[in-house]
């Protein structure tokens, strides 16, 4: 079996991808990889807690690797932790990074691009996968999923803090893609079969937050895109506090 890190947003997309991975007799998942927000001690773009990022990979039972991240990093920070901490994982066998990514193309090349200059190798099990098929399945399934975070050019305050579920996607305008693939929302997955244990949480309070464009190149820290005029919009932020 192949040595592999998945990297774990705590979605909807992650946990199907790793569900299906999970499947696959040729990997073997050791670690989950998640980038936080260093100051704010959340996950970067969804803006989830820590606490349950470490639910949810305790429920799972794979061991967990955060990466801490500078609130607004540029692509040289972002990119030189990302690269030591996958050489640290790599002296433990590990050289295939499985990502959850559905039909980004200029993001699935930036990853292997990267990746090879490691040594790394990307893996990707819902590629191109339709994401009307993917949500259907994701929700026969029995997963169960809350959206944390939406990008106000897309959707308004009312879609955050709701469970997706088959009204959900009959609510959504027909830009939006049911999977939120092009960073329209983004969610927090706390059931499915996955997990040892439904991960339990109240929803806090609803903030609005705008932001400010970096003077250099960033990552998007905000939900993400890789629109020039992301930083033009805000994003509504629901919330979750572990019980």
């Amino acid at each position: 079996m192949k040595k592999a890190l998945f990297n774990w947003s705590s979605g909807k997309d992650s946990a199907l991808a790793l569900y299906k991975i999970l499947q696959n007799p040729d990997f073997k998942i050791e670690y989950l990889l998640t980038s936080v927000n260093q100051q704010f001690q959340r996950i970067s773009m969804h803006g989830v807690r820590v606490e349950l990022l470490e639910q949810q990979a305790k429920s799972i039972g794979i061991p967990l690797e955060i990466m801490q991240i500078p609130e607004m990093p540029s692509m040289e920070v972002y990119e030189n932790v990302m690269q030591q901490t996958l050489e640290k994982l790599k002296e433990k066998g590990i050289i295939h990074s499985v990502f959850g990514d559905i039909f980004l193309e200029d993001l699935r090349q930036y990853r292997e691009d990267k990746l090879t200059t490691i040594g790394f190798e990307a893996v990707f099990p819902i590629w191109k996968i339709p994401t009307k098929d993917l949500i259907q399945e994701f929700i026969a399934l029995g997963f169960k999923t809350i959206v944390v975070c939406v990008n106000e050019r897309y959707l308004d305050q009312s879609f955050v803090g709701r469970i997706i579920d088959q009204q959900f996607i009959d609510d959504l305008p027909e830009n939006v893609d049911v999977c939120g693939e092009n960073g329209e929302f983004h969610t927090f997955c706390f059931d499915g079969p996955i997990f040892q244990k439904t991960i339990e949480f109240e929803t806090g309070e609803i903030v609005y937050r705008k932001y400010e464009k970096p003077k250099q190149e960033s990552s998007n820290t905000a939900c993400d895109s890789d629109d020039s005029t992301a930083y033009d919009y805000g994003f509504w932020y629901c919330d979750l506090i572990p019980k």
